[in-house]
């Protein structure tokens, strides 16, 4: 086909230059998920230092600590960071704020660490999961060092809640990367996490019940919305609970490598003995019934369930976040995960050494949910306290309200 004319008396039209941004080099890597890879920092020189991060003084704005800061680094973006030290893994994230109560992450970073290995019989961290997390914050710190950020809240969970040592770890934390994390009780940890996974929910929802199966804890929040509706998905939180119970505790107990279908039955009746402890549990029986109820699940298992029901050669998050699970396609999944050695468990590209001895223990946990709220259909959030904690800072200053008086909002 001839190329289209120009305007009259236009002349030959010179090609376009394409602009091109400088960019460090970077190193790009796969998590011990399977998730997609991170962009991670190059290894400083033999001897020298990680950067540490200067993030002001931090301070109290009731629903936790957070660092204020203001700047742009050089762009008209206004960043906030979240990270999450939990019992198993360290996650961060970097993000602009996009449409009304949305936000577009600019750097990620996450590593399994476990740090609460072992921790359920010594109830001490063990030297090496410390320095196993102590590592991964390093690489926190230098990215952080490289943002200037609005806004910054740095959380630890159930390990360090429950640890001997958990505080001398903090403070060996604070020393050797300059970041100070603060240890979150389970109400508020909860509570995160139904704030991070409320993009997910939608209009033709009355009730949900959201959990998140960690490391040391599960959290689980009982959410009506079947009454009234606020813009705050945590304001419909009607009960909640948190089992002292995570996928390496549990696997720990019980033998993760090796699970017959009797260590996974007892491991259910484990949980099953906990939940019915729980006065809270029935608040949701006048929809629980119905087309209108169902389970909400953020954690490595959902996510790796959903990845094996999708048949993925590699984790991919576009492809699981928000997706629906019927019942039988998760009864499927975990009979047959059950039937499969530690060795197919590790050679699978969603589950990987890093989880192979951890995925049917949370696949107990979620075992022991589902027969305690029936419901027809999960959905799968890839998202969780870091979103939270990223939407709720966010939202405590205003900056949607703000980008929508001078009607400017990214993609």
């Amino acid at each position: 086909m001839a190329p289209a004319a120009g305007f009259a008396g236009d002349g030959p039209r010179k090609p376009k230059r394409k602009r091109r941004r400088k960019r460090g080099r970077r190193v790009f890597v796969r998590d011990g998920e399977g998730r997609p890879a991170q962009q991670a920092p190059v290894a400083p020189e033999p001897g020298a230092k990680a950067p540490v991060p200067s993030l002001g003084e931090p301070r109290q704005t009731g629903g936790g600590t957070y660092t204020p800061r203001n700047g742009f680094n050089g762009t008209s973006q206004t960043l906030y960071a979240a990270l999450d030290l939990g019992t198993n893994n360290c996650r961060l994230l970097v993000a602009t704020p996009g449409r009304p109560g949305r936000f577009r992450v600019v750097d990620a970073f996450s590593r399994i660490v476990r740090l609460g290995e072992g921790l359920t019989a010594s109830g001490r961290l063990s030297q090496p999961a410390m320095d196993r997390a102590v590592d991964a914050l390093a690489v926190c710190a230098e990215k952080l060092a490289g943002w200037r950020l609005s806004g910054v809240r740095m959380i630890a969970t159930e390990a360090c809640r429950s640890a001997e040592n958990g505080g001398d770890f903090l403070d060996r934390v604070q020393r050797e990367t300059g970041l100070a994390l603060e240890v979150i009780d389970r109400q508020t940890e909860a509570r995160l996490a139904v704030s991070g996974c409320s993009s997910l929910v939608t209009r033709e929802t009355d009730g949900l019940v959201l959990f998140d199966i960690g490391g040391g804890s599960s959290e689980i929040a009982l959410v009506d919305l079947s009454r009234h509706r606020t813009p705050r998905l945590a304001d419909h939180i009607v009960s909640w609970t948190s089992l002292p119970v995570g996928v390496v505790s549990l696997a720990e107990r019980f033998g993760g490598r090796v699970v017959t279908r009797e260590s996974f039955e007892a491991m259910v009746n484990e949980v099953t003995l906990m939940l019915s402890r729980f006065d809270g549990g029935g608040r949701l029986a006048h929809v629980a019934s119905t087309a209108r109820f169902h389970l909400l699940g953020t954690s490595g298992t959902v996510t790796t369930l959903a990845g094996v029901h999708l048949g993925l050669k590699r984790y991919d998050r576009r492809r699981v976040d928000g997706l629906w699970m019927e019942r039988d396609s998760i009864d499927r999944m975990i009979e047959t995960i059950l039937g499969w050695s530690f060795d197919e468990r590790k050679a699978n590209p969603c589950i990987g050494s890093e989880r192979a001895d951890l995925v049917l223990a949370g696949c107990a946990i979620l075992e022991a949910i589902r027969r305690h709220w029936p419901a027809e259909r999960l959905r799968v959030a890839d998202r969780g306290l870091r979103e939270g904690m990223l939407s709720e800072m966010m939202a405590r200053d205003g900056v949607w309200r703000r980008r929508k008086r001078v009607g400017a909002w990214p993609a």
